[in-house]
């Protein structure tokens, strides 16, 4: 890709890691780079997205959405119909073929919501890995559904209990895990962020939703979109969204951040609008901290999205202004959960929901023969209890 220079995008990026792991994540980009020219390896990884993960996802023209907020043209990239339920599977593909290519055995990954331990948890399961998986406390109990979901997949969960003990802290414990013992592990990571070449890697792997979109619209319409809007916690979903479109300057990019409870509280998660640059989790990027450098506390309702930092090509993508972000509040997410419920029958993500809320916001001051494409990037099983209970309604899971 044109934004990307020796594992760089501009100042962002890098290796920043301990010096155990250097040889070891440079093996894994050799090995990449040598998979991507690999016919064999590129026909294993497309015959497993159409065969196994149930690609191409649909591009769905949500007519009643359009409809009832009267203006642009919207279509919905169904990532929730996937194998899984999330784009998650897309990415855990690709690394676990390149994980099987370097002879590992075990898997490990960081997940939040828990959509990535799934899915993870689900390539180790048909390769035949053994696969654990670190996942914040707190996450653990408000995503019970997926921690239930990935040991009945033979994957063991670690509770991580240490900070605030949510995806920050399960990417630590991971991180810590992998430095202990990385002859033997391939650390999945889940996000298009950390150390090089991860966010090349994963931007790569998840550009299949941007390369499919393309060409459905196309079909569709005959021309490019004129705006893509996907929610941005780490990143993943966000940059695959946009890869095909970056090197088109017609095409505007909107990723929608974690607001939480608003902008000027301290309870959001909104790192491009509101971080500064730093070094964390391996990477030079944008991150929530404080003058010290130390990270600060972030919140979302959303377990997917309350990450207090962002990939190193979101971070570059912001700054040269190729593309927009914006914040979304937990009460704004939660109507977009009951909107497109009840306009379109979808039960979408709540990190989803943020990138849907925008486009309630967007759709309206636009022309009719505008076209927005949005990324439901998740299902939404997981969130209904907690959606309800943060409604008032207890239910009985």
């Amino acid at each position: 890709m044109a934004n990307e220079k020796n594992g760089r995008f501009g100042q962002f990026g890098g290796q920043y890691v301990p010096e155990t792991l250097i040889p070891e994540l440079n093996r894994m980009a050799a090995a990449y780079e040598e998979a991507k020219q690999d016919p064999a390896f590129q026909h294993d990884y497309r015959e497993l997205l159409a065969n196994y993960a149930n690609r191409p996802s649909l591009l769905y023209y949500a007519k009643n959405m359009t409809k009832d907020l009267g203006g642009a043209k919207i279509y919905l990239k169904r990532e929730d119909l996937n194998h899984t339920g999330a784009h998650k599977i897309n990415n855990v593909i690709g690394q676990a073929l390149l994980a099987k290519r370097m002879g590992k055995k075990r898997l490990i990954a960081e997940t939040g919501a828990g959509q990535h331990g799934v899915a993870t948890a689900t390539i180790a399961a048909l390769f035949g890995f053994e696969c654990d998986v670190y996942m914040g406390k707190e996450d653990t109990d408000r995503q019970q559904l997926n921690v239930y979901r990935m040991e009945l997949l033979g994957a063991t969960v670690h509770p991580v209990e240490t900070g605030t003990k949510t995806l920050k802290d399960a990417v630590n414990a991971a991180l810590q895990a992998y430095a202990a013992n990385p002859d033997d592990i391939f650390y999945v990571m889940g996000s298009a962020t950390g150390p090089h070449p991860y966010p090349s890697m994963v931007r790569d792997f998840q550009s299949v939703i941007s390369e499919e979109s393309k060409l459905q619209l196309q079909k569709a319409e005959g021309r490019l979109p004129d705006k893509v809007v996907a929610c941005v916690g780490g990143g993943s979903n966000a940059i695959g969204s946009f890869a095909a479109y970056i090197d088109q300057p017609a095409v505007t990019l909107i990723g929608v951040e974690a607001a939480g409870k608003g902008l000027h509280s301290t309870d959001t998660a909104a790192t491009i609008e509101l971080g500064s640059t730093g070094i964390f989790h391996g990477m030079k990027s944008l991150f929530l901290q404080n003058k010290a450098g130390q990270i600060n506390p972030v919140y979302s309702i959303s377990a997917g999205l309350d990450y207090p930092g962002v990939g190193p090509e979101h971070a570059f993508l912001a700054a040269t202004k190729r593309a927009e972000y914006v914040g979304i509040t937990d009460d704004e997410a939660v109507g977009a959960f009951e909107y497109i419920a009840k306009q379109e029958g979808i039960i979408a993500a709540v990190e989803s929901c943020h990138a849907i809320a925008y486009v309630q916001k967007l759709a309206p001051t636009l022309p009719k023969d505008e076209i927005i494409v949005c990324t439901v990037s998740g299902r939404g099983d997981k969130d209904v209890a907690a959606i309800a209970k943060y409604q008032g309604v207890e239910i009985n899971e």
